[in-house]
């Protein structure tokens, strides 16, 4: 009986505890993997930064190698660059090429920890 001594009604009733339990448990099912989609996108948003900038470190460093009017030396080359308020390290290797008039240039460029490396390869000619 309800309120007021009316009988209640099937269609009437609210939810028992049970059925409560069960929706929240969904529920929270549900907001977790949200959140971890949410750490999943944030990750790959910071390496997608790290290697848009690793990109663009290594096209500058092939553009000075390209329009350098001595061509590189030789063997294996590391160093520093700042580009956007971020350091990074590069690694050039040259190699010469079966055709003597050209080089071979292998760029690779570390971002930030945990990011995989940009690595550029390029020809030059030797002049």
């Amino acid at each position: 009986m309800a309120e007021g001594g009316r009988p209640v009604r099937a269609g009437e009733r609210g939810f028992t505890l049970l059925e409560m339990l069960v929706a929240l448990a969904v529920f929270s099912l549900a907001a977790l993997a949200l959140v971890r989609l949410q750490g999943v996108t944030l990750r790959t948003a910071a390496d997608l930064d790290s290697k848009a900038l690793g990109q663009i470190v290594a096209r500058n460093l092939m553009v000075e190698v390209q329009t350098d009017p001595a061509p590189p030396a030789l063997g294996s080359q590391q160093g520093e660059v700042d580009n956007g308020g971020r350091r990074g390290r590069w690694k050039r290797e040259v190699r010469a090429l079966d055709d003597k008039r050209l080089l071979q240039v292998n760029l690779t460029v570390d971002g930030a920890a945990g990011s995989s490396p940009v690595v550029l390869s390029f020809v030059r000619v030797v002049q």
